[in-house]
């Protein structure tokens, strides 16, 4: 259990380093760009496992298809504390699975995970099969623009009015592709200024935090034992996460996730929820967990006394693997790290490369 009292109880620091280590964000981009909807992370997954080669003194894969590496804590001198902190991000990226195919050759879907559906007109979609990828395009059925009454033109349709157009007939199609077969979006992730832009920044962006703490930890035994658990299905509810925690029964949990920075136009101040470029989120609040006090001002705190940017976050709605660990047994001190990103559950969902180096930074002081 982490300790209740504030900065006097906090153990001795380590001189703070005076740059993160080099962040390399080539591999942010390729983990964007790989598919892996809830269910079928295998691409990600096997990421993750060749990364990880060299980075953890034990890794295997659960039956729910989690990765979990594990890291020994260095010795403990007299009177230290060592917990055993499980840290968990996700692979999964919202998207689609196959759930019906109609007499012309038209695959209608299933939803996995939320969609605003005003983004997902006229997309570039692949659907995945056994036998290989199909190029397809994602749009709702009705009238195109030219020909719709006013009143057509202003609905917003629903996930199960969208189909994948794959041009070809009917009987190919079916040859070919299976209901729950995988679809992803189609986007090429890319720097946009200061910006990481893609498709799956949610989660995979705390995937690469995850590893890139790992590979800093390579040479120098953390404080405490670190388990790294890349989870699965965290967009249809936190299920990878939940079977994780049963099995790891760490004495803290963290979550790594994104969180809404929506410091753009058209919203006011006080719902920007956390602002890009002021550092990681230390949550507070989402509509699944509220996270332990204690562990709240210890990140605090830390994050003050290095000079790390932070921000408290409140998020009205959403969860993370944060609240799995929580809720596990008989209760575990939780607190989730959270990525401000802009325009979350889009294909071009943003990080910023500064809140980037605040968070490996925030976490490994709280390793070392």
């Amino acid at each position: 259990m982490p300790k209740t009292k504030k900065k006097a109880e906090l153990p001795a620091l380590p001189a703070p380093q005076a740059t993160p280590p080099e962040l390399r964000l080539d591999l942010l981009l390729h983990l964007s760009d790989l598919p892996g909807v809830p269910g079928q992370e295998d691409a990600v997954r096997d990421f993750v496992l060749r990364e990880l080669q060299g980075l953890a003194d034990e890794v295997r894969v659960d039956a729910l298809g989690n990765v979990i590496a594990r890291r020994a804590a260095r010795k403990a001198k007299k009177d230290d504390r060592v917990e055993r902190v499980m840290i968990a991000a996700h692979m999964d990226e919202i998207g689609f699975l196959v759930r019906f195919i109609d007499d012309r050759g038209f695959v209608r879907v299933q939803a996995l995970g939320g969609f605003d559906t005003r983004n997902l007109f006229a997309r570039n979609v692949t659907v995945h099969t056994r036998s290989g990828t199909l190029p397809g395009l994602l749009t709702p059925g009705g009238k195109p623009v030219h020909i719709a009454s006013p009143e057509e033109r202003k609905k917003i349709p629903e996930v199960r009015e969208f189909f994948i157009d794959l041009g070809l007939g009917a009987e190919d199609v079916r040859a070919q592709v299976r209901v729950g077969d995988m679809v992803t979006l189609d986007q090429t992730a890319r720097r946009v200024g200061n910006l990481i832009c893609g498709k799956a920044m949610d989660d995979r962006a705390s995937v690469f935090l995850l590893l890139e703490t790992l590979r800093a930890l390579k040479d120098t035994a953390p404080r405490h034992e670190v388990i790294a658990v890349f989870s699965t299905q965290e967009e249809v509810g936190l299920r990878g996460a939940i079977t994780a925690a049963y099995g790891v029964q760490p004495t803290v949990g963290i979550g790594l996730d994104v969180t809404l920075a929506v410091d753009t136009p058209g919203v006011a101040p006080e719902e920007a929820v956390t602002r890009m470029g002021e550092g990681i989120g230390i949550k507070v609040f989402d509509s699944t967990m509220i996270s332990h006090r204690a562990l709240v001002d210890e990140f605090w705190d830390l994050a003050q006394e290095r000079g790390i940017p932070a921000q408290l976050e409140v998020l009205p709605l959403g969860g993370t693997d944060g609240a799995a660990i929580q809720r596990s047994r008989g209760g575990v001190p939780s607190v989730t790290l959270s990525l401000p990103t802009r325009y979350i559950h889009t294909v071009v969902e943003a990080v910023q490369v500064d809140d980037l180096r605040a968070g490996l930074s925030l976490l490994l002081a709280y390793l070392q």
